[in-house]
């Protein structure tokens, strides 16, 4: 229903289960089912997760962004729970006061991969760096686009149709993204970064630029925060 079904796609289910039936399957670790043959195509099954209410209330509170994405367009089909299909619709809207951080964010990474860690693995012939640097600056910058056409970043699978989907974008941007991915290097991270960079401006200064990427990559765990490319 959100426009990426192809015609062996599976069916997702989530089940909120009681507190009883939750308790069990916590002390079990038994949060996964699969169904393999009970759809009536080819290359279909079903699969799904099953929660408890508690779940769903912290996931409309504070859930990242693949997380909200995944209940995007949900049919609750039964319920026993009153306030459910509310909970649901909470959960799968843009956290839009989470915005202007991840923006920042977001716009820091870019930089600080373009013009540093894309140069330094292309001068010392990293080949491991190169690729995790630009891999990095395409995340970055596809999320940064997300952010900031209030776009819900789906997963790394989806990432790019994601981005395709963005209507304020600069010109060229997939295609600018592509050859960071498929040409690494110094030529491609630059053109992609300056198409950012020429977008608009992000607000930032340099200084502030570098010391977000410093408390964001090297000290999100002062903060217990996940890495930033979880959020």
């Amino acid at each position: 229903m959100k426009g990426i079904a192809r015609d062996d796609s599976d069916v997702d289910i989530i089940f909120v289960a009681s507190e009883e039936e939750w308790t069990r399957r916590s002390a079990a670790e038994e949060y996964f089912f699969y169904i393999g043959d009970i759809c009536d195509y080819q290359g279909g099954y079903v699969d799904g997760k099953v929660v408890d209410l508690q779940y769903l209330l912290d996931a409309a509170d504070h859930g990242n962004e693949p997380t909200r994405f995944s209940f995007v367009d949900s049919l609750v089909v039964c319920s026993r729970i009153p306030e459910l299909d509310r909970i649901i619709k909470q959960i799968a809207v843009y956290p839009e006061s989470e915005r202007r951080e991840k923006i920042e964010a977001f716009y820091s990474q870019v930089v600080v991969q373009a013009t540093f860690f894309v140069p330094e693995a292309e001068r010392w012939q990293n080949p491991y760096l190169l690729a995790q640097a630009s891999a990095s600056l395409v995340l970055f910058g596809c999320r940064l686009i997300l952010a900031h056409n209030r776009i819900l970043f789906p997963s790394h699978k989806w990432l790019m149709a994601a981005a395709e989907s963005a209507p304020d974008k600069p010109a060229g941007f997939l295609e600018l993204a592509q050859q960071v991915l498929s040409r690494p290097g110094r030529e491609a991270g630059d053109a992609f970064h300056r198409s950012i960079e020429d977008a608009q401006d992000w607000g930032l200064t340099h200084q502030q630029v570098v010391s977000r990427y410093i408390r964001d990559a090297e000290w999100h765990w002062r903060s217990g925060k996940p890495p930033l490319q979880d959020c």
